[in-house]
């Protein structure tokens, strides 16, 4: 660990004394930010070794809802999209090659260190998306809801929709969306029903709408 000497003995005296023989080093603050390259702001920084990635079918096998992000990229996204989904029913979340990794700085802090607690892991790279990822969610047992504005979309309170059994909820990319291909191959394309003209929401704000209302038991 890496802190503020003035934390020492204040804020992280507790989180020294669970850490055992964990190396500990403190500095002034100027110190740190010439050693890290940025502010640190919050006092401490963590350096741990990351544990192997589960397969998806590991963080598939025993559940009932999980979300899947297509090409998120930005980081504030990704972490307020965990937030919501381990708050609201979520039994897991993967991710396409091209999402931002939930383990940078700002994710973690968005998610509020829910990219501890809820299990997750990036899709098979030798997998194609769409065709063959959705093929391995449906060979799952998943049905698979798109969430897009579309002519043939149901709405999120659609009863079929919320009487399936296990359900992924596939979120696009930040502007663009789903692509085409994602949303042609999926069972559901859903929408959020909306007023004032408004005709789409943020990608962070639409997957705590659709894990309430889809995530309920």
């Amino acid at each position: 660990m890496l802190m503020e000497m003035k934390h020492v003995e204040s804020q992280a005296r507790e989180i020294i004394r669970r850490c055992g023989d964990i190396p500990v080093y403190a500095a002034e603050f100027d110190v740190l930010t010439q050693l890290t390259g940025f502010h640190l702001t919050r006092g401490m920084l963590c350096a741990m070794y990351r544990p192997p990635m589960p397969g998806p079918e590991e963080i598939c096998a025993g559940a009932r809802r999980i979300a899947v992000l297509e090409h998120v990229m930005n980081p504030t996204n990704v972490g307020a999209i965990f937030r919501s989904a381990a708050a609201l029913n979520m039994d897991g979340v993967l991710l396409t090659s091209a999402c931002s990794n939930p383990l940078y700085r700002r994710a973690i802090r968005v998610s509020m260190g829910t990219v501890f607690q809820i299990p997750w892991t990036f899709l098979d790279s030798g997998l194609s998306w769409p065709q063959e990822g959705i093929g391995r969610l449906h060979e799952l047992g998943f049905k698979t809801a798109a969430m897009a504005l579309n002519d043939d979309s149901v709405s999120i309170d659609d009863a079929g929709l919320m009487s399936e059994e296990k359900l992924a909820i596939i979120l696009g990319t930040e502007g663009d969306g789903l692509a085409a291909g994602t949303i042609a191959d999926c069972d559901y394309t859903v929408r959020i029903p909306m007023s004032h003209g408004v005709d789409s929401l943020n990608v962070a704000a639409a997957s705590a709408v659709a894990f309430w209302q889809l995530g309920r038991r």
